[in-house]
């Protein structure tokens, strides 16, 4: 059985993660179908905004794919649920966990997750088994909430600051607090004390703090100094890291140089957007991101927003465009 990604639809790598090793994705997501609508998101803005849960892709085939996927017993550190959207929102999560728990138990397991609905039992219940859990927490004040995640109705701060406390007293694997810091929003005094009291209440095992690398949803979005960053962490008084830059990617094991070179040379014919990558190479939108990180990190390549979205070209490309 082939590995390449193009066979599957739901799976997407084995791609090389900074904080995972080598890690295959599994998208239980349609594209940009989230409950927040994140300003500094790097796959653009959510099209489809909401916060219940449903069958959003078929659960029988996900596992189909998994089942075919990893019964050639590749070389793996975590099967991570990511990708397109917020994973907690399909509500068959907890049944495809279980599923790699019972069948694969030697794969560990994470979710990436923006935090919104751990204010609901089943859902805390769903993501027990894993191994690993990196939420994200942006800000601990309504106010600011509201300008930097952009949430679906009804999601406010204080259901995710409660829901990731219940996480935390059930869950007995790795908890990663992400906290992505904007420049005049998330990073005043006043915030930054509601932050670490939220913090030293959820009581992770690590924070992580990022910042902009990458074009975000929204223009105006600042990458933040790394000496403010440390003083942040240092402020913080938990076991901080520092992630917002990342070591280049094409040194691990896994990357996949047959996929970086389909992406480049189909940027050399014209610019695209992410989505006409995906479309053109016939791989999901997440995986497609990691390869073009890791060509940005290379200065192989560089980013302009045009009114149709973020073009990436392969850098000296003299041929003008337009979206």
């Amino acid at each position: 059985m082939s590995e390449k990604t193009v066979d599957y639809k739901y799976l997407f790598g084995p791609v090389p993660s900074r904080r995972l090793g080598i890690s295959l994705g599994v998208d239980l997501m349609p594209y940009k179908t989230c409950s927040l609508d994140c300003v500094y998101c790097e796959c653009g803005r959510t099209t489809n905004l909401v916060p219940d849960r449903r069958e959003y892709v078929p659960t029988q085939d996900v596992i189909g794919e998994l089942q075919s996927f990893l019964s050639t017993s590749p070389e793996l550190d975590f099967v991570t649920f990511s990708g397109s959207g917020e994973p907690t929102l399909h509500s068959a999560l907890g049944e495809i966990i279980r599923f790699l728990k019972k069948n694969y138990p030697q794969y560990s397991i994470a979710v990436l997750t923006n935090a919104t609905l751990f204010s609901d039992a089943k859902v805390v219940e769903d993501v027990l088994p894993a191994d690993m859990i990196l939420p994200s927490l942006d800000a601990a004040s309504e106010e600011v909430f509201r300008r930097i995640n952009r949430p679906a109705e009804n999601l406010t701060v204080e259901k995710v600051l409660d829901g990731l406390v219940s996480l935390r007293e059930r869950f007995s694997g790795k908890m990663l607090l992400e906290i992505f810091i904007i420049p005049g929003l998330n990073d005043s005094e006043s915030e930054l004390k509601n932050l670490k009291t939220a913090v030293h209440r959820i009581k992770p095992d690590q924070v992580q703090l990022n910042s902009l690398d990458r074009p975000g949803t929204e223009s105006w979005v600042k990458p933040m100094v790394r000496e403010r960053l440390g003083e942040i962490a240092a402020f913080l008084e938990w076991d901080t890291e520092i992630i917002a830059r990342f070591s280049p990617i094409t040194g691990i094991r896994g990357y996949d140089f047959s996929t970086e070179q389909a992406i480049l040379q189909t940027l050399k014919r014209r610019p695209c957007t992410l989505e006409d990558l995906s479309s053109s190479l016939g791989l999901v939108s997440a995986e497609i991101k990691k390869y073009l990180n890791g060509l940005m990190e290379q200065n192989k390549i560089s980013t302009e927003r045009l009114n149709r979205g973020i073009f990436y070209r392969v850098l000296n490309q003299e041929e003008k465009f337009y979206g």
